[in-house]
């Protein structure tokens, strides 16, 4: 659905919620914005999305993105991208799984559960995510700018 004009429109209604017009004047209210590859490659790839999971329109990177669209699209993402970056891994209970990870992130210090090493995956090049056990994603931009102790304690585990 990739055009290379710019025959639409996007726009916040009156609560607060996106409202994308299409070619035909259409208007479709509570639309979402959801990136291609949010971690690997945030700028490239994105669509808009009705209600109902469809695609209404494709960008191919945010340069495609009118100046002002693309603000009411930040605000949107910020609002529903929620990914808890782990800076510093400062204890583990045990080296067996599972275990309590004692961690420092971009939110605060917080501890978590992991159940198993599977539970630590490699997303591309040295970027990890870790499932704890209640399902909540950390992620580890890259794990080769850990400090020693984390990357040493890290290193147990994979």
């Amino acid at each position: 659905m990739s055009q290379c004009q710019n025959p639409h429109t996007l726009e916040r209604n009156a609560l607060g919620r996106l409202v994308f017009i299409d070619v035909t004047g259409m208007r479709h209210a509570s639309v979402y914005p959801i990136r291609a590859f949010p971690i690997t490659s945030p700028s490239t790839g994105l669509s808009i999305m009705d209600q109902s999971g469809k695609e209404l329109w494709w960008f191919d990177g945010v340069a495609a993105i009118p100046e002002g669209e693309l603000d009411l699209i930040n605000e949107e993402l910020a609002a529903r991208e929620f990914m808890t970056v782990i800076e510093k891994i400062t204890k583990v209970s045990t080296f067996a799984t599972p275990s309590i990870w004692d961690i420092e992130t971009d939110r605060g210090p917080t501890r978590i559960r992991l159940k198993g090493e599977e539970d630590i995956r490699r997303i591309s090049g040295n970027t990890l995510l870790i499932a704890d056990s209640n399902g909540l994603q950390f992620l580890i931009k890259d794990f080769t700018q850990l400090d020693k102790i984390s990357k040493k304690l890290l290193d147990r585990f994979r």
